[in-house]
C-alpha cells in the first residue's frame, strides 16, 4: 500500500511536534518535511509535491488561505486546516479544504481527516485515469472533445459504458448509481455534478439535486400539485420529482 506524503506547516514547534507525535506508529504515512511559514510551505510544494498538508491557518507573512489560494486548483494537495480558532471555517472550505482540525485534536479525530484526505486522493486519480481512458477512446475524426464512450471505475474494475446505455443516474449516500438500459446498475465513486459534467447537456439532464435523466427516455412529465411535475421515464415505475430549479431543460413542454 503506498504511504501519503504528509508536509506538516505551522509556525508553532510544539504544534509540530504534538502532530508528529500524534502520527508516530501510523505506517499508512509518511512526514516528508516541515515548514514553520506560508513561504517555506509553498516552496516545499512546488519542489516535492505532497499528497497531503496539515496546515495552520494563522502565521506571520503568508497565511494558510493565502498559501492554498497561490496553488493551482488542479495541482492542490489534499489540504487539511489545523487551528486553534473555528471562525475560520468557511474561509477554509471555500478553497475546497479536506478537512478542519480544531487544536487539540486526539488521535481519532486525526484519523478522521486522513482517511477523508486518502478517499479525495482516491477518487482524484480515479478521474484522472477515466478521463486519460476516455480520451484513447474518442473518435478524433468526428469527435474530438466527445469521447464515443465513457470510462467508470466500479469496484476495482473499469467499465465503458456508451451514453446511450445509460436510462438516468442516481446519488445514493457516497456512491452513484448507474441505471442502465440492460436493467443493471453500476456503483461508482463519483460525485454527481462530476458525472453531469462529463455526460453533458445535450442528451442528459439534471431533474433535481439527486438525479439526471437521459431525455430520450423520458416519457411523461406528470403534473402534480402546486405546478410542480413529476418525471416519469419509459419503464412507467420510475418517477422522479421534477425540482423547480431545473424546470428550464423541460420548458418548452410544460405551459404555465
Amino acid at each position: 500500500m503506498t504511504k501519503l506524503r504528509l508536509l506538516i506547516v505551522d509556525d508553532e514547534p510544539l504544534a509540530r511536534e504534538r502532530l508528529r507525535a500524534l502520527l508516530r506508529g501510523d505506517t499508512s504515512v509518511e512526514i516528508t518535511a516541515e515548514c514553520s511559514n506560508g513561504a517555506d510551505a509553498l516552496a516545499a510544494i512546488q519542489k516535492d509535491p505532497p499528497d497531503v498538508v496539515f496546515l495552520d491557518v494563522q502565521m506571520p507573512g503568508l497565511d494558510g488561505l493565502q498559501v492554498v489560494q497561490q496553488l493551482p486548483p488542479n495541482r492542490r494537495p489534499a489540504i487539511v486546516f489545523a487551528t486553534a480558532h473555528d471562525r475560520f471555517a468557511v474561509d477554509a472550505f471555500s478553497v475546497d479544504a479536506i478537512d478542519y482540525l480544531l487544536k487539540p485534536f486526539d488521535r481519532d479525530r486525526l484519523k478522521t481527516a486522513l482517511a477523508r484526505a486518502a478517499e479525495y486522493i482516491r477518487q482524484r486519480r480515479n478521474g484522472d485515469l477515466s478521463a486519460r481512458l476516455e480520451s484513447l477512446l474518442a473518435d478524433s475524426a468526428t469527435a474530438p472533445k466527445k469521447p464515443s464512450r465513457l470510462a467508470f471505475k466500479s469496484e476495482g474494475r473499469v467499465v465503458f459504458l456508451k451514453p446511450e446505455e445509460i436510462v438516468w443516474v442516481e446519488a445514493a449516500d457516497n456512491y452513484i448509481l448507474l441505471h442502465l438500459t440492460d436493467a443493471s446498475r453500476l456503483i461508482v465513486r463519483e460525485t454527481l455534478t462530476a458525472i453531469e459534467e462529463r455526460l453533458g447537456s445535450t442528451e442528459f439532464a439534471r431533474v433535481n439535486r439527486s438525479a439526471i435523466v437521459r431525455l430520450d427516455f423520458v416519457r411523461e412529465l406528470q403534473p402534480t400539485f402546486h405546478g410542480d411535475y413529476t418525471v416519469i421515464l419509459r419503464d412507467g415505475a420510475t418517477r422522479l420529482p421534477l425540482s423547480r430549479t431545473q424546470r428550464g431543460h423541460f420548458a418548452k413542454f410544460i405551459a404555465d
